[in-house]
């Protein structure tokens, strides 16, 4: 939020794969870690929301499991390694943002 975006925190994986079901045009791009509470972990969030728009821009953090990024990774993702500095997840955001091609909105 520091950075200028709204954001929306949800406590599992299971949390933010429903919100984005509920209304995916409030989000212009997902930032997740790998570990996240419940069953679902951030690579199953980002392809359920590349399900939902294939468009998303998807920003990973993690401190492990960076090494999968290559096999679980969405294409044109961004991940970055803790410890990192808040503004670089609004670079990688707002890096993605610029790069992809605007999200269909219903009319």
């Amino acid at each position: 939020s520091e950075g200028g975006f709204k954001t929306a925190a949800t406590a599992s994986g299971e949390e933010a794969i429903a919100l984005l079901r509920e209304d995916i045009s409030q989000y212009r791009a997902i930032v997740t870690d790998i570990n996240l509470l419940g069953k679902i972990d951030g690579w199953a969030v980002a392809r359920a929301a590349r399900e939902i728009n294939p468009a998303m821009p998807v920003v990973y953090m993690t401190g492990t499991h960076w090494e999968e990024w290559a096999s679980k990774g969405v294409p044109d993702s961004v991940l970055l390694l803790k410890p990192f500095a808040p503004a670089q997840i609004v670079t990688a955001v707002a890096g993605l943002l610029n790069a992809s091609p605007p999200v269909p909105t219903a009319e």
